[in-house]
């Protein structure tokens, strides 16, 4: 049957050739870091697939679907063996890449398998993050605003890149859909076929082997049973690992997304890095630490193979990459650490729990006026079409940010009500509502760093002249006057 099958197909040869290959060096557990982020993304990929028969993707299920899954003792063992599994695979993954470049195995001819490399580990970021914010809980919903809003700082683009990752002007079922369908469908697809091809390039390659002057001395040996051994070995400690995590650590899902709740998120441990960089930089200068560090990063690690001019791969001719490597390595963990401890102090800081006052009075006269998600007009809304026709505009644009009668929701988003801003010059206040505002913003003594996309590609010169009526003559306390869609028309460009 074996002869008959490899007559037609060549599988039974092409498998003996693997398993039969020399491998540099004799088998050892320093090659086994590849077979193992293979083995997590199988895992990842069999656990997806189950929780996607039980999850349901929208603003009104989300949570509940898995409320669900969390409620159901095999469900949930399931669901921690993924949350814990994307841990591993990124760790993995970042372990491997390390590995080539302390080898220096990302030399010719070895270029084309290193930038597919670096791809791999952040497609598996993206995966991590997109992932986030399917739970709908409140710590997902507002550490994916945050990294939803900072793709407003790419040049040119960010606006696109936020209305698609968004897929509307506020987050809700909608992005969590264009999330689902990254998460599961699109990301994985990548993923597959980054490893289809590394593996491929890999194979056409061969085995780098240590980093030596003279490869002839080193010792030969033969993938099996030898290497094959190992990286079964490898591949166990890593699922048992995992499994132990998921048993005694299993993740927390907090309550259903609230966005009139103030609320200090905590990102995921592999972006704690990035947050500690957005939070050395001034707030006028968040495009630096969102864009500018990062991309200047990401391109020096894809062109590593052509900065790196040494000519060949030992470690005594290559010092200056090696140095590179350790004070970047520091550099990550010291902003992960200070990250994580800046959390730990704000949360401490918050409010023990609930959402504040002035967020619960709003919540009150909601439900006295009997709507869910609408503040109630006052008596100046009540006379001006243009303040009720902004009242619509403003619930289902702003009031997941601001508040429902424009309290705000720190720390990213001020209040509109009793802002001298918004009832003062109402130039400045299009101009706002057309072109957004990111960056510090001090309102009332208090300190936000405003994340405002710009109105002006979704809402129409006169939803936009509405919406500014309402929120200066009609929101909360503000008594302004009225603006028009000539006013707005004046300033749109």
């Amino acid at each position: 049957m074996l002869n008959w099958i490899d007559r037609r197909t060549g599988f039974v040869t092409m498998a003996k050739d693997f398993l039969t290959e020399d491998v540099p060096g004799g088998a050892s557990y320093w090659y086994v870091f590849g077979s193992a982020t293979l083995f997590a993304m199988i895992v990842q990929i069999v656990t997806g697939i189950f929780l996607t028969f039980f999850y349901a993707p929208s603003a009104m299920t989300a949570w509940e679907s898995t409320k669900y899954i969390y409620d159901h003792p095999f469900q949930h063992t399931v669901l921690s063996i993924h949350y814990w599994g994307a841990s591993a695979m990124i760790a993995l993954v970042f372990l491997h890449l390390l590995q080539v470049v302390i080898w220096g195995a990302y030399k010719s001819p070895r270029e084309i398998q290193w930038i597919v490399g670096v791809l791999l580990l952040l497609v598996t970021m993206v995966l991590g993050l997109t992932g986030y914010l399917l739970p709908w809980d409140m710590d997902a919903y507002f550490a994916s605003q945050v990294a939803i809003n900072l793709t407003l700082n790419v040049p040119f683009i960010g606006g696109w890149i936020q209305q698609f990752v968004q897929d509307g002007t506020t987050m809700g079922t909608l992005t969590i859909n264009r999330f689902f369908g990254l998460h599961v469908w699109l990301m994985p697809a990548a993923l597959v076929a980054l490893v289809g091809a590394h593996l491929a390039i890999f194979r056409w390659n061969g085995p780098a082997g240590p980093p030596v002057e003279d490869p002839r001395p080193l010792r030969r040996g033969r993938f099996w049973p030898d290497q094959l051994f190992m990286d079964t070995v490898a591949s166990l400690l890593v699922l048992i690992g995992i499994v132990a995590l998921a048993t005694f650590w299993p993740p927390f899902l907090d309550v259903k997304a609230d966005p009139t709740v103030q609320f200090t998120p905590y990102p995921a441990w592999y972006f704690l890095d990035l947050f500690g960089l957005l939070n050395i930089v001034p707030g006028n200068l968040e495009i630096v630490g969102a864009i500018i560090i990062p991309g200047i990063a990401t391109t020096l690690l894809i062109l590593l193979p052509w900065i790196d001019r040494s000519t060949t791969r030992v470690t005594g001719s290559r010092k200056f990459i090696l140095w590179l490597l350790g004070v970047s390595l520091l550099i990550i963990w010291a902003l992960t650490i200070w990250s994580q401890l800046s959390i730990m102090q704000k949360q401490a800081a918050a409010p023990a729990g609930g959402p504040p006052a002035v967020a619960a009075k709003e919540q009150a006269n909601m439900t006295k006026s009997g709507t869910s998600n609408v503040s109630p007009p006052s008596a100046t809304a009540a006379v001006s079409p243009a303040a009720k026709a902004g009242q619509a505009v403003y619930s289902q644009n702003c009031s997941s940010c601001h508040g429902a009668a424009g309290a705000g929701t720190p720390p990213n988003f001020p209040p509109l009500a009793a802002n001298s801003f918004v009832t003062g010059d109402p130039k400045q206040v299009i101009l706002t509502v057309l072109n957004g505002k990111t960056g510090a913003i001090q309102v009332n003594g208090a300190n936000y760093n405003g994340m405002m996309p710009p109105w002006k590609p979704s809402l129409s010169t006169k939803d936009i002249a509405n919406v500014v009526t309402y929120i200066r003559s009609a929101l909360g306390t503000n008594r302004a006057g009225p603006v028009t869609p000539a006013d707005v028309a004046k300033l749109k460009k």
